[in-house]
C-alpha cells in the first residue's frame, strides 16, 4: 500500500471518529460520511488534503485531512490527523448548548420507582382495572 493513501473507514477509525471499522464501514454506507462532497465507499482511498463531512451521532464535523494512518493510536495523535473548520466547531458548540438546555427544561423524573413507589403503582393499577 503506498504511504499517501489510506481507505476511508481505516482512516475514521484511526482518526477515532467511530470505534470500530464496522461502524465506520455502516456509517460510509449510511452516507454519513462525504468526501469532497460525494457520497464515498469504505474502500476509497483518501489523500492529504481532502474535505471530509461526518455525522456522528448528533453531531457533525467538517474536517481536512492533515495526515494519514492505518493504525489506531492516542488520542493526541489521532486530533493531529485532521483539522476541523471554525464554522464547524462553532456548530456543534452551539447545537450542545442547545441539547443541554433542552436537557435541563425536560422534568426529572427521578429515575426507576422504588418498591414503595411501585407498590403505589401497583395499587393504582389494579384500582383502575376494576372500573
Amino acid at each position: 500500500m503506498a504511504d499517501d493513501r489510506v481507505r476511508l473507514d481505516k482512516w475514521l477509525w484511526a482518526a477515532r471518529f467511530y470505534k470500530t471499522r464496522p461502524l465506520a464501514q455502516k456509517a460510509i454506507d449510511g452516507g454519513k460520511v462525504r468526501v469532497d462532497g460525494a457520497r464515498a465507499k469504505p474502500g476509497k482511498q483518501v489523500q492529504v488534503g481532502q474535505k471530509l463531512e461526518i455525522k456522528v451521532g448528533q453531531d457533525r464535523f467538517e474536517i481536512e485531512i492533515r495526515g494519514l494512518s492505518a493504525k489506531r493510536g492516542p488520542a493526541p495523535v489521532a486530533r493531529q490527523l485532521y483539522e476541523e473548520s471554525a464554522g464547524s466547531i462553532r456548530e456543534r458548540e452551539q447545537a450542545g448548548e442547545a441539547r443541554r438546555l433542552a436537557a435541563k427544561s425536560e422534568p426529572d423524573m427521578g429515575g426507576r420507582p422504588d418498591s414503595y413507589q411501585r407498590r403505589v403503582l401497583k395499587r393504582f393499577k389494579q384500582k383502575n382495572e376494576l372500573l
